[in-house]
């Protein structure tokens, strides 16, 4: 029996989740050192598993997380509930950066006070996700495997369509969402948005 099991995210995960959003916070790589130890699970993971917990799914490896796939079934919704329910409170733990202050810790505090805001292709793609999975558990096929969980449950939940940002450095996820088939929706300099309809398993 494998040491690895795709599961339903459970509250005490919340501690493996803000550790591994920053030991793959660096394009993928380990951002420790580089910036503040939370703030990046603050913005990418926490917010998440907190106000949408059915749309979070682990990687356990021996009873611990070691990846997780999580997101928003209706990236609108998800903007006014965190405006509401989530950023408050992090404003009042974060005091916003002297407009010289430089660095990830102060771009991500700008962000946290900025809050998210729903892209224009939210309307046709309205599910956004994040995944991230520790080299623990890379290049067995998990990766896949938790996607495919988490479209599955936003087709019981009739959710048409999803989009997800990759920075261009990370040529490595680059490539491995387009062989699973995912297309362009918008490219920048600096970050693709890949898409895909859900209206066929």
């Amino acid at each position: 029996m494998s040491e690895f099991q795709i599961r339903s995210y459970r509250s005490e995960d919340m501690p493996r989740l803000y550790e591994i959003c920053l030991r793959t916070g660096n394009s993928g790589a380990d951002a420790t050192g580089t910036v503040e130890d939370k703030i990046l699970g603050h913005y990418f993971a926490a917010p998440y598993a907190t106000l949408e917990p059915e749309l979070c799914f682990v990687l356990d490896h021996g009873g611990s997380a070691c990846g997780y796939i999580l997101g928003t079934q209706n990236s609108m919704v998800f903007a006014e509930s965190c405006e509401k329910e989530w950023w408050p409170k992090l404003r009042g733990q974060y005091d916003l950066p002297d407009e010289g202050e430089t660095g990830r810790t102060a771009d991500m505090i700008r962000a946290l006070h900025r809050g998210y805001r729903a892209p224009e292709w939210a309307h046709d793609y309205p599910a956004h996700l994040h995944i991230d999975i520790l080299p623990i558990g890379q290049g067995q096929g998990y990766g896949r495997q938790l996607i495919k969980t988490f479209e599955n449950k936003l087709r019981e939940l009739q959710v048409p369509a999803v989009h997800f940002g990759v920075g261009t450095a990370n040529e490595i996820a680059i490539a491995f969402y387009q062989h699973l088939g995912f297309h362009i929706v918008v490219q920048t300099d600096s970050l693709l948005v890949f898409g895909r309809q859900l209206t066929r398993a």
